[in-house]
Formats: C-alpha cells, structure tokens, sequence
C-alpha cells in the first residue's frame, strides 16, 4: 500500500465513507486509491465551495465527518467561504489537501502557496504528513479531532510524495469522543432560577434543537412558563407538526431587543449570549437587555441534551406535557402576483413528512420563516456563517446523508450564482433536491443594508451594484444547461402546480419563482 491507500483505508475504517471531491494532480494517488479502497463513495464537485459545502450539510444530518479532497493551497481556498459556514455550524468535517512533493517544494512552482495559513482560521486542527510511515496516525488523530463535540474541522495536507510512498498498517477504529458532562451543581443552580418566578428565555443551539433536546425543554417550559429559543441561525432544527415549538430570534439587532425585553434571565444552552450580525449607527451590538441575568446550563463542547434533561429531573418538570406544534394548511390566494409570502405557504402546504429545508432566501424568505411552523415535522437547516452561495452545497450533502428524504432548498437568485456549480453535481448524482430560486432580480438584502447603516446620497452607481438585470438571469437555460428539470412559475396557480408536482417525483429539479 501507498499513502494514499492507508489514509482511505484508514478513514473507512472509521466509518468516514463519503468523499467530496475536486482534486488536481497532486491528488491522484488519492484518485487511483478509490478503485482499490471499497467503502469510500466519491463525489465529484466542479467548484471547491460545493464540495465543502456538501461536506457541511452532511455533517449536519449524520453527525459523522464526510471528507474533502481539494487541490493544493488554491483549491483549498475555493473552499474556504463554505468551510467558514461549516465551523459555525460546528459540522464534523475532514479536509484533504494535496500539497507538492517536499523535494518539489524548494522551485516555488507557481501552485506553491502557504496551504496551513490558509487553513488555519477555518480549523480547528491543520498538520501536514512528513511521510508515509505516519499516515495512519495523522489520519487517525483528524478523524478524532472532526468527531469531537459539538464537531470540528480537521485539515490533514498529504504532499504528493507522502501520498505515493509505500508504506504499512492501517489506523484502527477510534473510540468515538463523547461530549463533556454538565456537572450536577450547574443543573442545580439553573434550577434554582426557574424557581424564582422570573421571565427567563432559554436559547438553545446544537443537538439541543433535535427532538429529544426539544421535548426535555418543553416539559422545562410547560412547568416553569420559560420561553424557548434558538438563535437567528442555527445549524439544524427539527420543527414542523409533532414537535415542539421554538421562537427564533429575529435578525435586525432593535428587533431583537424588542423580542428579549422584559426578560429577566437568559439562559444558554450550547450557544452564547446574542449579538447584532452587524454594527449599526446608534443601533446596539450586544442584545442581552439591561439587568438581565445571563446564565449558561451547557457550553457548545457540553452534552446540552443530558444537561436538559437532568434540569427536568432537578426542577420538577417529569410529569409535565410539552406544548407541540399542530399541523395547519395555510390559506392563500391564487390570484394576484407571487410574493415570497405565497411561495412559502405553498412550501408549508405540500412540504412532505420528514423533509429538509435548506434555506438561503435572505431577505425573501426570512419574513415568513413561520410558515412552516406548523407543516408536517422536518429538517431546518440554515445559513449559519452568513457567506452566502452556501445551501444549495449543503442540500447535496443533506441528501447524500438522507437518500430517502426530500430536501426542499430556498435560495435567492443572487446568493444561488455563487454556488451554480452545485446544480451539475445535484443532477450527475440524480438527488432528490427540489430548488425554488426567489428570482428578485436583486441583491434585495443590500438595499436594505443600504439604508440601515445611514449611507446617505446613493444614486445610480450604488443601485447598479443590487441590481441583477440588464441582464436578466434566465434560470430555465442555466439550471436546464446543468441537467437539472426545471419549471418557471409567474403566478401563484404556476408555482403551486410546479412545487406540488416536484414533491411527487424525485430528482433534481429548480423551480424558478418570478417576484415582480
């Protein structure tokens, strides 16, 4: 065996099965070890940020670290935008970086770059193989890193050298981290101040929003009268009919102060104390109101599930019934033009059980997030680092993880332009993603922006860089060209016909929404 053999081998040993991939030379052993390596399933992506992309959202639905493979310090960076997305999502993600041959590295050859300084603000753990007899090792210690809770990012450089050397003996299976414990005395004081009668809000982020974290907090709060929350956004939460219903915190920063007042005591499970995503004049950037108590149950790197249910235990809550959120049809009219509000009902309307959402609509969409509130129970997964051209990478990820699941994406047109590669990998692997493009013809978002941080006397200048006409995109040739079915929808009646008969079939399809 090669380097590269002991590292595939190695990581399948692992249960790491799934590789999204766009390598280079410097990659091919890696390659040519795929045909001798049973277990590991490649994925071609034709731009690195679908593939670290697809790495997140499969790290979100599995909980188990799929791998990267990129191409030298370029490729990498490709990456970087969807791997920043992927740390704050705390997705368990492996990075294999090719890199030159040592004895090639002293020429400065034009792909030469400083593949760790790249690495290194989206990483948790970087280290480079200096040969081939330490490949199982490094290999071993990044999967190990990727599974720790909540998940990290582990980026192993295998130069090109390392990679074709022989060598022996294969990584074993590692013991599979576990989360740190809360310790009693945490649970017992957070008790103590559910006790005393104050308006508290729980914010939860991470596992704590799957369903066993969420029924734990709703007996919590069907007993003490708390309110649940989870950041603007979190990385995956399961809502929908059955489930237990979680307000999410809006994302202007005055909303936000609006939504939190009167609160006395916030406590966090698994997330920190909000802030402003950006600085606004005469507008605040730390959210927690004046004198309210903070108050932290389960740090991210804590089981926030078993803390949740021990504080059910520790404040009396065992008998209590969670309130669930019941399946509704929301009402809509047919007539009239197609607004983001409609589309999003019909979502909710035709949504089927145990679907995922994958949602970039931005400005479109955020407006009607509760919609969905009460469509049958799924998957929300949202755009946690704010880099935008992000969920439709995700839903290839979400979807290889959950080959029988629909996933439904919901992505702007301006956002979706830096992602269009994700498109051909979504029709080459035949993935049952449905797409609806909110066809703005804008960076609507940025008009917005605009006004808020007091930009005053724009003119044409300014509104040439929000404008996407002139020209227009023609979503029908573009994700047609990809090979992806596609339908285009004017009218409410056109939308609700195209998305109810996507959810009836699989594959690939992009549905273009026109919001005049």
């Amino acid at each position: 065996m090669n380097g590269a053999e002991i590292l595939l081998r190695t990581l399948v040993t692992n249960g790491v099965d799934t590789c999204f991939a766009n390598p280079g030379t410097s990659e091919m052993h890696f390659v040519a070890a795929l045909d001798r390596v049973p277990g590991m399933r490649p994925v071609l992506a034709l731009q690195e940020n679908v593939a670290t992309g697809a790495a997140d959202g499969y790290g979100r639905m599995t909980g188990r670290p799929a791998c990267t493979l990129l191409h030298l310090g370029p490729g990498l960076a490709n990456g970087l935008a969807n791997l920043h997305n992927a740390r704050r999502a705390s997705s368990p993600v492996i990075n294999v970086v090719g890199d030159h041959a040592a004895a090639h590295l002293q020429y400065d050859a034009p792909l030469t770059s400083d593949i760790k300084g790249f690495a290194r603000p989206v990483s948790d753990w970087v280290h480079s193989s200096s040969s081939a007899r330490n490949i199982a090792a490094d290999t071993t210690m990044a999967v190990k890193v990727a599974l720790e809770h909540p998940g990290r990012i582990a980026t192993l450089i295998l130069p090109a050298d390392t990679a074709w050397t022989d060598a022996e003996g294969v990584g074993g299976r590692i013991d599979v981290p576990v989360a740190q414990p809360v310790p009693g005395e945490t649970v017992d004081r957070i008790a103590k101040l559910l006790g005393q009668g104050r308006k508290i809000a729980i914010i939860m982020r991470g596992n704590a929003l799957q369903e066993r974290g969420l029924d734990a907090a709703g007996k919590i709060a069907a007993h003490t009268g708390a309110r649940l929350m989870c950041d603007t956004f979190t990385p995956r939460l399961q809502r929908g009919a059955g489930r237990v219903p979680v307000e999410r915190l809006p994302y202007f920063s005055e909303k936000v102060v609006e939504f939190l007042t009167g609160t006395d005591v916030i406590i966090l499970v698994g997330t920190t104390p909000p802030v402003s995503f950006f600085a606004y004049p005469d507008k605040a950037s730390w959210l927690t109101p004046a004198g309210c108590q903070l108050a932290v149950l389960a740090q991210p790197q804590e089981d926030g599930i078993a803390a949740l249910e021990a504080l059910v235990e520790a404040c009396g809550a065992t008998e209590a019934t969670p309130a669930r959120a019941e399946r509704k049809m929301p009402q809509y009219e047919l007539t009239g033009p197609l607004s983001p509000g409609v589309i999003m009902s019909v979502v909710a309307r035709h949504l089927p059980q145990n679907a995922i959402i994958a949602d970039e609509s931005a400005s479109s969409g955020f407006p009607y997030y509760e919609a969905t509130a009460t469509a049958e129970a799924h998957d929300y997964l949202n755009l946690t680092g704010g880099a935008i051209g992000s969920m439709m990478a995700v839903s290839i990820g979400a979807a290889v993880a959950c080959p029988d699941r629909k996933v439904v994406t919901l992505q702007g047109d301006g956002s979706a332009m830096y992602i269009l590669p994700a498109l051909w990998t979504q029709a080459r692997e035949n993935l049952d993603i449905v797409t609806v493009i909110y066809a703005n013809r804008a960076y609507r978002i940025l008009n917005n922006e605009l006004k808020r941080v007091g930009a005053e006397n724009h003119g044409s200048n300014a509104a040439s860089l929000m404008s996407l006409e002139n020209p227009s995109i023609d979503w029908v040739q573009v994700a047609g060209g990809l090979g992806v079915r596609v339908t285009r929808a004017e009218t409410p009646a056109e939308f609700e016909e195209a998305f109810a008969h996507a959810m009836r079939e699989r594959g690939p399809h992009v549905i273009e929404a026109i919001l005049y």
